[in-house]
This record gives C-alpha cells, structure tokens and sequence, in this order.
C-alpha cells in the first residue's frame, strides 16, 4: 500500500509549514510522507517556532526553508496552505486544505505556542484521517 503524501507551504516556510511538517512527521512514524516549501522561502527557520517545537522534544534546527516546485505539488496527496494566501498550482486528483493560522514571524515564543498548539490538534485530526483503515 502506498504512503499518503502530505505537502504543508506556507510563504516563508520558516514557522507553520515547518512546525506542521515536523509533528507530522513525528506522529506518523514512518506511516506518512511529509514535506514542506514556501512560494518565498526565508533564510532559515524561525527561532521562536523552533523554540516551541523543542519544548516538545522535536529539533527544527537542521531545517532550511525550501522553495515551493509544482513537482512538490503534483508529488503530493494533500496539500495544505497554512492561511497566508499563498497559491499553489492546482492539479486534478489532489486534496487541498487551508488552515487559517496566525503568523509567527516576528513573533517570541509566547505568542508562538498557541500557534503550535493548534497546528499539532489539526495534524493529530489529519493523521488520524490518513491512517483510517490503513493500519
């Protein structure tokens, strides 16, 4: 059986998509395909989203934001835009998703976990939608 692939883009790719890729990633054990990308990708990743990642035991610190290909896209099962009206190209067959997520950029790590928090919810909900039946 194939492994779903999940693709998370958000402009930068330095905060949401980097956070949303990682817990996946972490959750899925090897069960899900995940990668991540931004339209505009910044130097590295943002501090303060590495920050709250490491509270939880997860490192972002090897991370680079990567620039978004339409071979991501067309790569993948799902693809998430992370609410920064960021566009993707738009192929037949794939499932897109906007979660409406506040930005981290320029934002310290207070202001960043509940941004957290909320992308590792709609992930747990996401995975457990993927795997339904799969395992």
């Amino acid at each position: 059986m194939n492994k779903s692939e999940v693709l998370f883009v958000c402009v930068h790719n330095a905060g949401r998509s980097q956070m949303a890729a990682a817990l996946l990633q972490h959750y899925a054990l090897g069960r899900v395909a995940v990668r991540s990308a931004g339209s505009a990708p910044a130097d590295e990743v943002n501090p303060a989203a590495a920050e709250a990642l490491a509270e939880l035991g997860l490192d972002l610190t090897a991370e680079v934001p990567a620039k978004l290909t339409t071979e991501d896209v067309e790569a993948s099962d799902v693809v998430i835009t992370m609410g920064c009206g960021d566009t993707c190209p738009v192929f037949p067959g794939k499932r897109y998703l906007d979660w409406p997520l506040d930005d981290p950029a320029g934002q310290g790590v207070d202001a960043v976990r509940p941004i957290r928090d909320d992308i590792d919810r709609r992930v747990r909900a996401l995975l457990a939608e993927l795997l339904d039946g799969k395992d």
